[in-house]
This record gives structure tokens, sequence and C-alpha cells, in this order.
């Protein structure tokens, strides 16, 4: 069996365009990467706060890339409220904005290099084939059990009457793992912990795992911060980088921010969304403060300037948690 393993913490602060003079080394790109859904809540301002802090630290640049591949969900007037909010909070952006909904051309001349090499196949799997017949690992997501990977060509042909295919993508049995800045080592066998994955849907659109591979090798980026819901995606993502001949960036996956015991923000909800967290709390730097200091990246929760945490923020209260509570 194959472990393909990222290196230690140090590689999240090296790597991509650029060069800090301070130290010598590549000056990393980090990214904000919002989906157009809704109005932020606390949970998107926390994570774009630790990419920005991330990036900034080292002299690095962020990249803004609006991930709008829900097209039904996906309004511009979310992105322009979304930019809005990240300029009132001072977190500014070096390149972009980028849409995903302008790359329709790049992800399908991937898809096309991906089918070339024999690596896909169709899937006629409802999501109740899949609900009955997936096992759930650690809670995480579900196994896809390779159930249309070994139908025959007429059994193809026969079920493509009744039901247009999603296309999956055939993994090895190989461990992809990760040493993550703040979660520490992960680690997963692709084809027992994960199943062969999606990389476009019945409907024709691109699935996410093969955008934002394709975005962040494409824009540069090299370090990425998100959620620590999105860690068990990460091997997959890492794959999918070996199979373009991309780098693999550094990851940080940062504790989700819960409304509830065990209930993340959400968007839907409309909990803690921007229009109440600047009512209620008047200015960026008190907002961010309290952000700062319920998560532990500050001593205290008291108003505060980006640049003034910029030098103070610390990881070491992030390490290994993956949920706190808003209040």
């Amino acid at each position: 069996m194959v472990a393909h393993d990222l290196g230690g913490q140090a590689h999240l602060l090296r790597g991509g365009a650029g060069t800090d003079c301070r130290t010598g080394a590549k000056a990393p790109v980090g990214r904000f990467a919002p989906s157009p859904t809704g109005r932020m809540h606390a949970g998107n301002v926390f994570a774009a706060l630790m990419a920005w802090l991330i990036a900034k630290r080292d002299g690095g640049s962020i990249v803004l890339r609006i991930e709008d591949l829900d097209e039904q969900r996906s309004k511009s007037a979310f992105a322009s409220a979304i930019m809005r909010d990240f300029e009132y909070l001072g977190f500014d952006w070096d390149r972009g904005p980028y849409y995903q909904s302008d790359r329709k051309n790049a992800y399908e001349e991937a898809y096309r290099d991906l089918e070339s090499r024999g690596l896909l196949y169709p899937c006629f799997c409802t999501r109740a084939d899949l609900h009955a017949a997936s096992a759930p690992h650690r809670g995480e997501k579900a196994v896809y059990p390779g159930t249309c990977r070994s139908l025959t060509a007429d059994e193809r042909i026969a079920r493509a009457k009744t039901r247009d295919p999603a296309m999956r993508l055939t993994v090895p049995a190989e461990v992809y793992g990760l040493n993550d800045a703040i979660q520490g080592t992960y680690r997963q066998n692709l084809a027992d912990e994960c199943g062969d994955f999606l990389v476009r849907r019945s409907d024709g659109a691109f699935a996410y795992q093969l955008a934002v591979v394709l975005d962040d090798a494409d824009q540069g980026v090299t370090t990425v911060v998100r959620g620590c819901d999105l860690l068990c995606s990460t091997p997959q993502q890492l794959y999918l980088q070996d199979l373009f001949g991309f780098e693999h960036p550094a990851y940080a996956h940062i504790p989700l921010i819960a409304g509830e015991p065990n209930r993340r923000l959400s968007k839907r909800d409309r909990d803690a969304d921007m229009e109440a967290l600047r009512a209620r709390f008047k200015t960026p730097e008190a907002l961010i403060g309290h952000l700062a200091g319920i998560t532990g990246i500050a001593d205290t929760c008291d108003a505060i300037a980006l640049d003034e945490l910029l030098q103070r923020f610390s990881l070491e209260a992030l390490r290994g948690t993956i949920q706190i509570q808003w209040r």
C-alpha cells in the first residue's frame, strides 16, 4: 500500500508567489473563497480572519474567489454584499474576485483529461440508493461502495435511458495524508474510507472537489484555511492534485463556530449574520476582538485593530479544536 503524506506544519508558511524579504522564504498565497448563497455569518468571518492573518503574518497575499458553482442558490447580490462586508472588516485582497462560474471551460478541459485516462465512470445511483448502500466513516461522510463501477456497457446504456448519470473518479487503495497546522496528522485510505467520488453531477455541474483543486492551482494558492468539516475531503483533493501534477498547498482546518451545542452556524438560518453582527458590535474592531477572544487567538475579547491582532495572534489555542460555542 502506498502512502502519500504532506510535510510538516512549516509548509504552511512557505510556497507560492513572492518572497518574504524578512526571511528569504516564499511568501504564502492564501484565499477567501465564500459561496454567495446568503449573508456571511460569524463562522464565515472567523474563517476569513484566519486566512487573512496566516497569509499576512509572513508577508503573503490573498486571492478572492467567489465559489458560485451552485447556480440555483448563488446570487450576485450576495457576492456584492460579501465583498462589502470584507471591506468593512478591513480584509483586503490582492487578486480577484475570480468567479467559478467563469471557469467552466477550465473544468471541462480537466474533466476530459481524466476521462481520456479511463479514470471516470458513470454512476446512476440515486440519493436513496447511496444512503442505503453506503456506510458512514467516523461520522464524517458515507463511503461509496463502488455500485456502478463494474456495470457492463450494455447495463450502462440501459440505465442511461431512464436516468442521466453522474461521473465518478476511480480511487486507488492508497493512503493520502497531511499534517494540518491546526488539526494535526490526518490520513485516509481512499478506497476504504472514501470510495470513488463525484467529479460531475448528473445535471452536468462540476463537483466542488474538481473545481477547487483547479482553482487553487491556477490562482497560485499555497495556503488553504477553511473549516474542519472539510478536513475529510482533503485527501481526495490531494489525489486530484497528484493526477494533474499540481503541488500540494499547506492546510489549516479551523474549528467551526456553533450556534447551539453540536449545530454549526448557517446562512440559511441567518445565525449571527453580518447585519446582526454590525448592529450588535457597532465597529469592526469590536467584532474582530470578540471573535479573537472567544476562539482563543487573543487573550481577551476587547476590541482590537487588525494590524495589532496580526502582531499578537496565536494558533496554539486552536490546535485539535473542532468546535467553538458562539456567544
